[in-house]
């Protein structure tokens, strides 16, 4: 039995408490904010402070990577950010999906500013947005879908903007881009390990082949279909992550000298597989 040792997932570089504070700096300059969350995981990508921080400002989330989740499982979380008043649009943003609909949902939930802008004879002020984020889920892929263009840095791995920046994306409506920020910890084990499963943390930071094993615990408790139809496995019904980890070497071929198995290449093999989408649409979490 290989000795996966137990971890506690925690990233908070130092220019994510930078971050916050520009964020907090920021709000004066916005009429708004655009908070961008993993389908998958909207509780656990949603940044607690946010609340504290955005106070009553008006509050529209994407939940991103819709292609990723369960429908039912994303439709569920729609209604729930309706009871709660908080506008609400999932999208895709590497294809655009579902953007159509940000503008008339954005000049929506910022009626009252237009409305005050109006009775100052402002009429044609732009509404000024600015997205966060935690690292990785989207937000400058949904700039650059917005605004037309690449001038917001894109990459599939956590913490590549590191400063504000502005963008024109029409219609009246300009976005002020921030740096992913994560919180400095996370109360909730499960938290830390939905956001590694994930990618919104540093690989570099966790043990892959510890975490693979978290994964396939998980998936083997509420989807263990996933697992057995990608990987052709008979069952996974009362094995351990690692025993699950082990077959799927052994059907990917993924030896070493002497026959052992790989458990590193297989475990980022598992990891890249599940954050796109090969193993079905999966959502972790409900609404509370």
């Amino acid at each position: 039995m290989p000795d996966f040792q137990k971890q506690t997932v925690q990233w908070f570089p130092g220019h994510m408490a930078k971050t916050r504070r520009l964020i907090k700096e920021s709000l004066k300059l916005v009429d708004g904010v655009v908070e961008i969350v993993d389908a998958r995981i909207p509780y656990s990508s949603s940044n607690p402070e946010l609340d504290s921080i955005i106070r009553n400002y008006p509050r529209i989330v994407l939940l991103n990577k819709c292609d990723l989740a369960e429908p039912a499982a994303t439709k569920m979380w729609m209604d729930y950010y309706k009871s709660k008043g908080i506008y609400a649009l999932p999208v895709d943003c590497k294809t655009g999906k579902g953007l159509n609909s940000f503008i008339p949902t954005a000049k929506k939930a910022l009626s009252k500013t237009v409305e005050r802008n109006e009775a100052k004879g402002m009429s044609g002020k732009s509404l000024r947005l600015m997205v966060v984020g935690i690292p990785n889920t989207g937000k400058s892929s949904f700039i650059n879908r917005m605004a037309g263009n690449a001038k917001a840095k894109v990459a599939d791995k956590a913490g590549v903007t590191r400063q504000n920046q502005w963008f024109a994306v029409g219609n009246g409506i300009e976005l002020l881009d921030t740096p992913g920020v994560l919180w400095p910890k996370f109360d909730d084990s499960e938290v830390g390990d939905k956001l590694a499963f994930t990618g919104a943390v540093k690989d570099e930071v966790t043990d892959m082949e510890t975490l693979s094993c978290r994964l396939l615990e998980t998936l083997a408790k509420t989807r263990p279909e996933a697992i057995t139809q990608r990987y052709k496995l008979e069952s996974v019904d009362g094995l351990q992550g690692w025993e699950i980890l082990e077959l799927i070497g052994k059907k990917r071929g993924f030896l070493v000298k002497g026959g052992e198995i790989n458990y590193e290449r297989t475990a980022v093999m598992l990891c890249d597989e599940f954050r796109g989408g090969r193993l079905g649409k999966i959502s972790l979490e409900l609404p509370r």
